[in-house]
């Protein structure tokens, strides 16, 4: 069985690619690093080692800042392009996910064939990611995670950042019909019966390998008798029953026919 890790670990290792550059060996035997590089003319060799040394600290918003330095300084110099990614892994650790994907998307804009563009569009993909909130709130953010997450499988199928994607978009289609089962049971607790049908038929149609799947079918059962079309119920009981019948909802289904509609 294939361990999964955290978002944030996958992130250290991954990073750990772009941290390692001859350049930095170069220039590994300099003095120590100026207390605060931020608003001062720096060569780059010395302003990149710094922005390393802060982001080996943990410090992730200076090194963030550093890093945004190092592209200001020297946007001409082979050490922009690595420092764009870099700060946006900074905020990203730092938990400041707004800059950390506006720092990805410059990058991608810029360099949009580089060969760690990859590693950016996953970085946006984790920003959207890590900010999923629980499904009584607005579920934009899911979106954004899963078409993110969607972008990366897209175009890196190969990928060990797509495989990655592909285990995240799980929790994500989760989260997503979760949401429509709160809001369709909202209207079903209102006997708002049509609005709760759409919202249980779009789980079954658009969400249908999620954990929410059974339920909804049994909502669906539920909502179609209420509605006075005990065939509709029936099909939906059915459908239970073929695809998870040891489930608790599908004993419900199969009772709820029983009384309601026997010889539907």
């Amino acid at each position: 069985m294939t361990q999964r890790i955290s978002p944030r670990a996958a992130a250290r290792l991954l990073a750990a690619a772009l941290v390692i550059s001859p350049m930095l060996a170069a220039c590994a035997g300099g003095s120590g690093v100026k207390k605060d590089t931020r608003y001062v003319a720096r060569d780059v060799n010395t302003l990149y080692r710094a922005a390393q040394d802060r982001l080996d600290r943990k410090q992730y918003k200076l090194a963030a800042a550093l890093f945004d330095e190092v592209e200001r300084q020297h946007p001409y110099s082979p050490w922009a392009r690595r420092a764009q990614l870099m700060s946006s892994f900074s905020y990203y650790m730092d938990r400041e996910y707004t800059p950390a994907i506006e720092a990805a998307q410059r990058f991608l804009s810029i360099h949009p064939g580089n060969k760690d563009a990859p590693y950016a569009y996953y970085l946006i993909a984790l920003s959207y990611y890590e900010q999923i909130s629980d499904v009584t709130r607005d579920q934009k953010i899911t979106q954004q995670a899963q078409n993110a997450l969607g972008e990366v499988i897209r175009r890196y199928p190969d990928s060990r950042y797509a495989a990655d994607a592909r285990l995240k978009i799980d929790l994500v289609q989760d989260h997503l019909a979760g949401k429509e089962m709160e809001i369709g049971r909202f209207y079903e607790r209102s006997s708002n019966w049509l609005a709760a049908s759409i919202r249980f038929r779009e789980v079954t149609q658009k969400f249908q390998t999620t954990s929410h799947t059974p339920e909804a079918l049994y909502r669906l059962t539920e909502c179609y008798l209420a509605l006075g079309i005990p065939e509709e119920a029936k099909k939906s009981a059915a459908v239970l029953g073929a695809n998870y019948p040891g489930s608790k909802w599908y004993e419900r289904a199969f009772k709820l026919m029983q009384k309601n509609a026997p010889s539907a």
